[in-house]
């Protein structure tokens, strides 16, 4: 795997942008503009999930990168349930639901993917450690 120096060159949070910039142009027009509350509250939304990907990898531990991909995972929930308020009063179609839900899962799936890798890597890391020690004794 290549190693990543930014968190510019995370899939997962390249992918929150494209699903941020998407939630900020249809959150800008008609009635939706309007809406205060449900405008901001899924804008926070989708910029937190952008926001703790990028600040659980400055950190530069895997516990707690971990742990802030867990946050902006359930922020990817957060975007899915403000957009079924945004279907069900007509402030979205039925096209633009599917679009920006299908962004959000694949937003949610690579960072769950992620935080499976950190695990995995992790519990390896531990393993060859445990094994090079045995070794040696």
């Amino acid at each position: 795997m290549v190693k990543l120096t930014r968190f510019e060159d995370v899939e997962a949070w390249q992918k929150a942008r494209e699903l941020t910039r998407a939630v900020y142009r249809i959150t800008s027009c008609g009635e939706f503009a309007r809406d205060f509350g449900l405008r901001d509250q899924i804008r926070r939304a989708a910029v937190s999930i952008m926001s703790n990907i990028a600040e659980g990898f400055e950190r530069k531990g895997d516990k707690e990168f971990k742990h802030f991909l867990s946050f902006a995972k359930g922020s990817v929930g957060e975007v899915k349930a403000q957009l079924y308020v945004a279907l069900d009063v007509g402030l979205i179609s039925e096209t633009q639901f599917r679009e920006l839900y299908e962004a959000s899962t694949e937003t949610g799936r690579l960072i769950g993917g992620f935080i499976k890798y950190l695990n995995t890597s992790r519990e390896s890391r531990v393993k060859s450690c445990d094994s090079k020690k045995r070794n040696s004794e």
